[in-house]
């Protein structure tokens, strides 16, 4: 595991724009984790890879994700302009619960979303941190059908 958490440190600190496979390679080494170990306020960011929903985030100022029970989680938690936090409900079409769902032959954590076919599979990179993989329809996440990829960390 030790590979792998260098790994993530080297793509973490990557400033300019990451190769999908990469990420992919590392999304593999990482551990399944359940839903009910994740609750609690995590602080976001993406991975820069040139998926379209990095723009969303930047524009809606995305701080990140906020798991109150499994049936309450917050997906957009972003920061408004007088420096408080909200759940962005508009962004997001609503808000999601947690499940323990199969992605690429394990099952993990993942958030599903109220309003679009969208989930949010996570694995674990340690106790604090979290990758996360969007999933869903193709032309509902990119064009193209590339996942968007980005990480957490426990606040």
């Amino acid at each position: 595991m030790s590979f792998v958490r260098e790994q993530w440190r080297t793509l973490r600190a990557t400033t300019g724009l990451i190769d999908p496979a990469e990420l992919d390679g590392l999304w593999s080494g990482l551990d399944a984790v359940d839903a009910s170990s994740i609750l609690g306020s995590w602080r976001g960011f993406a991975f820069s890879t040139g998926h379209p929903v990095e723009q969303v985030l930047a524009r809606s100022r995305w701080h990140g994700k906020r798991f109150v029970s499994l049936n309450d989680a917050k997906p957009l938690i972003c920061r408004a302009e007088d420096g408080g936090l909200y759940s962005d409900t508009s962004s997001g079409r609503g808000e999601a619960s947690l499940w323990n769902i199969e992605f690429r032959g394990e099952v993990t954590a993942t958030m599903v979303y109220d309003s679009m076919p969208v989930f949010d599979h996570f694995k674990q990179v340690d106790d604090s941190t979290l990758m996360g993989v969007m999933n869903g329809k193709a032309g509902v996440l990119s064009e193209s059908g590339h996942l968007f990829y980005f990480g957490l960390e426990r606040e």
